[in-house]
Parts: structure tokens; C-alpha cells; sequence
């Protein structure tokens, strides 16, 4: 599987754009602010109906406009798939495959599998558990058509229940009778989630495990562990005991919604006891363990994102990265860089095919380095 091409119209600082890529290498090169990495994420649109950087759709809009499109075109299988995206203010985003709608988002999310290395993937290690979560979920959702269903259907129960919590702390009047639909659901799909996460854990584990080996040197040991109560035998019953804590703090406080995805270096907590050198190397290795995944569970080579990890990586990290691509253990990458030298001179090495961009406040054009 690899992008073909990609057209943008009023997307970000993009009036417009049309850039045709190389199957292997492409590299976007600029100053930092140019647009490099908003070029990654309208690729990350396409493939995941959304950005990676902005939470809300009408941010991406160029500003003083009302929508943005985002057109790709893939080749998977020697078969030609167009996606368009189209975002409008006021509006419901849609997703159009060769000409047809996606009625529902969750329809195209794991048809094009996506990977993306990004600064901000340091909020997995130093950040709550929330972001791990969202980590574990988003590559659930890819792989998984029924886990992303009981996912979003958890988070709608979740909802509900919290806002029923809080109506009885504002009125004062508390029937528990209501509460019991939504129990129900709550205990049922926390055990069905917990128990596909604790499986996926299980199976990624030994990935991460040998590419921090590979990345670091062997020179420590990385462990993680799914930490979860829902699990547990007696879960059912811990969630009714927290009921009356649940309705002095108007919140539900049990439920796969509290898991976290606990990191630890030498039997401690990365967070706290990891050296920078050493927490980016766990970060690599998390990513690379999610590419090899979905190529195990895709039968194809996820699009490898890269953004601007060379300022972020010293030399041994490049060079162990790099080797990974002399080696063609990816498949089509896209790279971003402040330093057009740089990038020249660490991809002259790789026998790959490697096409330039160089970017310039929302203007693109392609670059013979």
C-alpha cells in the first residue's frame, strides 16, 4: 500500500497544494512553521478521518474560510483507492471512498493503516493515563472493528451515567433504580474491553520488548503491564460497592476508563527514573511495535510518518533508525525536516528511492537536493 498523491484546498496554511510522492522516501524539508508537519497530518486525515494535532475539525480550516478538502490517492493491491475528505463549518465531516460517502466513520478507520512518530509522543510517558489509553485504543480501533463498536458504545454509557450521577448531586433526589441500565452495560463492556486489551498487551509486549533491545544496546530492561481491575473476579461487585462514592463525587470512578498502561525501566516507573535518551528510545520502540503489529494483523506495510525526529534523536538513535530503512522493513515514508542537509545526507546512504519537498509558508514545491 502506498500514496500515490495528495491534493489540499484551504487546508491549515494551505490554500492549495498537489504534490505527487515516491513509493519509498519522501522528506519535507523548511523552516519550522513552514507546513512541514501539517502535510503529515492531512496524509493522517485521510488514512484516520482525523488530525493528529488539532482535537476539532474547523481548526484545520485555513483561516477566513469555511472548509477544507484533502484528497488522496492509494495504491493497495494494484487496485487505485481515491479518499476525500471534506470538512465545512456547521457541517457533518464526510469521507468519500472512489465516489462513494462512508455513512459512518468507523467504517474506513483501519483501511489504511498509519504510524506516526511524532516530538509530542513524549505526553505518552510524561502525560496521565489517559494518553496511554488513547495510545492503546486508537491501535485497537485500527485492528479491531467490534472493540472500536463496545469502545464508543462504553463511552456513550459513560456519559449518560455521569450525568445522571450529577443530576442527583444538584437535586438532591437519588434513585438508584436508574442507574442500574446503565450498570449493567458498564460492567459488561469493561470486561469485554479489558479483556481484548489484556490480549493485545500480551502480543505486543515481545515487539517492544526487542526493539528497545535493538534501539538501546540491551543496555537495560523495559517491562509493561496493562493495570486494570476489570479483570478481576469480583469486579462486578466492586463496581456496586462504589456506587455510594460514585454519588458523592458525581462521577463514575470504576471502569476501563481508570486502566493505564504502566512503563517501567529496571523494574521502576520510566516516568520518573528514565533519562531522556532513555524515554525516547521506549517511545521508538512503542511506535515500531505498532508498525510490526499492523503488518502482522493488515498483511501490509503501514505509511510511516516521521516528524521532525532527527532534531529529537542523537546520532546512535538515527543510525539505528536508519538502518531499519536500509533494511526495508518499511514500507512508503514520510519524513519532515528543518535541515535540508541533514536529511540529504543521512538518506544518501539508503539504497531507496527518495523524493524532496521543500516548503515554504504553505507553498510546496519539489526540491533536487
Amino acid at each position: 500500500m502506498h500514496l500515490k498523491n495528495l491534493q489540499l484546498n484551504q487546508f491549515k496554511n494551505y490554500q492549495s497544494a498537489k504534490l505527487e510522492f515516491s513509493e519509498e522516501i519522501n522528506c519535507m524539508v523548511g523552516i519550522n512553521g513552514s507546513g512541514k508537519t501539517n502535510l503529515l497530518d492531512a496524509i493522517h486525515y485521510l488514512c484516520l478521518t482525523k488530525s493528529a494535532v488539532n482535537a476539532q475539525d474547523n481548526q484545520n480550516i485555513l483561516h477566513d474560510m469555511d472548509f477544507f478538502t484533502v484528497f488522496g490517492e492509494f495504491e493497495m493491491a494494484k487496485n487505485s483507492l481515491e479518499i476525500r475528505c471534506i470538512v465545512e463549518s456547521g457541517k457533518k465531516k464526510q469521507i468519500i471512498q472512489n465516489g462513494k460517502a462512508v455513512e459512518k466513520m468507523s467504517d474506513h478507520v483501519g483501511l489504511l493503516p498509519v504510524v506516526m512518530i511524532a516530538p509530542d509522543d513524549t505526553q505518552l510517558i510524561k502525560d496521565g493515563s489517559e494518553e496511554r489509553r488513547r495510545f492503546f485504543d486508537n491501535m485497537l480501533c485500527q485492528l479491531d472493528k467490534s472493540y472500536m463498536d463496545n469502545l464508543v458504545r462504553y463511552q456513550h454509557f459513560l456519559k449518560q451515567r455521569n450525568a445522571l450521577l450529577k443530576k442527583f448531586g444538584e437535586t438532591g433526589r437519588i434513585n438508584k433504580a436508574l442507574l442500574e441500565p446503565y450498570d449493567l452495560e458498564l460492567i459488561k463492556l469493561s470486561k469485554l474491553i479489558a479483556a481484548t486489551r489484556q490480549e493485545f498487551v500480551n502480543a505486543y509486549k515481545p515487539l517492544l520488548l526487542e526493539h528497545y533491545a535493538d534501539i538501546s544496546g540491551k543496555r537495560e530492561t523495559i517491562d509493561i503491564h496493562y493495570d486494570t481491575n476489570c479483570t478481576a473476579e469480583d469486579f462486578e461487585r466492586q463496581f456496586y460497592q462504589n456506587q455510594s462514592k460514585d454519588l458523592i463525587l458525581r462521577r463514575s470512578t470504576m471502569g476501563i476508563h481508570k486502566d493505564d498502561f504502566v512503563f517501567e525501566i529496571d523494574n521502576y516507573p520510566i516516568k520518573k527514573y528514565g533519562s531522556q535518551g532513555q524515554q525516547k528510545s521506549f517511545l521508538i520502540a512503542l511506535k515500531l511495535a505498532q508498525f510490526e503489529i499492523f503488518h502482522d494483523k493488515k498483511n501490509t506495510k503501514p505509511i510511516l510518518l516521521l516528524d521532525d525526529i532527527f532534531d529529537k534523536l542523537d546520532d546512535l538513535r538515527i543510525e539505528k533508525l536508519m538502518q531499519l530503512v536500509a533494511d526495508h522493513r518499511f514500507g512508503q515514508l514520510f519524513i519532515t525536516d528543518a535541515r535540508p542537509e541533514r536529511s540529504a545526507g543521512i538518506l544518501k546512504g539508503i539504497n531507496a528511492q527518495a523524493k524532496f519537498f521543500k516548503v515554504e509558508q504553505g507553498h510546496v514545491s519539489a526540491w533536487d537536493q
